[in-house]
């Protein structure tokens, strides 16, 4: 149990990860691949989420997945025969490696069943977290290692209650791609209240530039409002739609990130990642850089 003022609240220590999405935009490699087992260099991006997770102290990590994902599964699972191929040639490298994400957290699974958006997928949830506040991770979104967004925002949450978005600033031609957060400052440098969320705004009526990025905590009271939330844009359950709900009691704070952040959600910068993580991997990058530029050159 943590204090938040004069009352005491459970700590945080679950995670849900939504990955039930049929990721259109990668078709057609994504028609039986999940999307979030697409690799970002050697690795599935769903495991550097539930490595993000593990990281601020979730060890109990929630899939939220639907048909075609079993591979998910079987990812996070022993891989007994590969284990012990490995094991007779001595390849101990490569057997940490395929270890390593069996070892990572107590899995569990949920199927959302139909696509119902994403404040349906947290919904799905609502057994296993029961009264707890939690944490929800969109694997579109990968935050460096190095920055510890997610610890920060836990922390709001002991410190202060309520719920916690995660907030970046973007350039005001991008505000309308993103849910908007309309905000007030505390005596806090990086966090704000919220007092309104605004779903992709039009263009010059944002009330900021600050969006809202695939990470949340919630106080389990989400769940309350998401069942009587009614299908919002695309004829789906919004968690924006309950998020404001919380804005309006004055219950949502943002964290203002300023670090680095990684978005797989789309072509373009799916292979913006790539480049980048295989740019900064120490056994990739002595050859990989030189080869790049060279390959750039070669454009002009």
């Amino acid at each position: 149990m943590v204090g938040t003022g004069n009352a005491r609240t459970p700590a945080v220590t679950k995670a849900v990860v939504p990955a039930a999405g049929l990721g259109t935009r990668f078709l057609p490699a994504t028609k039986a691949t999940p999307k979030e087992m697409l690799p970002v260099v050697d690795k599935p991006a769903i495991q550097y989420v539930v490595e993000e997770a593990v990281s601020a102290g979730l060890n109990d990590v929630l899939l939220i997945t639907g048909r075609s994902k079993r591979s998910i599964e079987d990812h996070f699972d022993r891989a007994y025969e590969l284990e012990e191929a490995l094991a007779a040639k001595e390849d101990w490298d490569k057997l940490a490696l395929v270890r390593e994400s069996s070892d990572l957290a107590t899995m569990h699974y949920v199927r959302q069943g139909d696509p119902r958006g994403l404040g349906h997928a947290v919904l799905c949830s609502a057994q296993h977290v029961g009264s707890e506040p939690f944490a929800v991770l969109l694997g579109d979104d990968l935050i460096d290692a190095r920055d510890p967004l997610l610890t920060r925002m836990i922390d709001v949450r002991n410190r202060f209650g309520g719920s916690v978005v995660a907030l970046m600033e973007v350039d005001p031609e991008e505000v309308s791609l993103y849910g908007c957060a309309a905000i007030t400052p505390t005596d806090e440098s990086d966090v704000a209240m919220i007092t309104d969320l605004v779903e992709k705004p039009v263009p010059g009526s944002a009330p900021s530039r600050w969006i809202v990025i695939g990470r949340y905590v919630c106080d389990p009271v989400v769940f309350d409002i998401l069942r009587e939330t009614p299908p919002g844009r695309g004829g789906e359950i919004q968690l924006t739609d309950a998020l404001k709900v919380l804005a309006g009691k004055g219950e949502l704070r943002g964290v203002l990130f300023k670090g680095r952040r990684y978005d797989t959600g789309n072509k373009l910068d799916y292979l913006r990642t790539m480049v980048m993580f295989a740019a900064e991997r120490a056994d990739l990058a002595s050859e990989f850089i030189p080869w790049l530029r060279k390959y750039l050159d070669g454009l002009q």
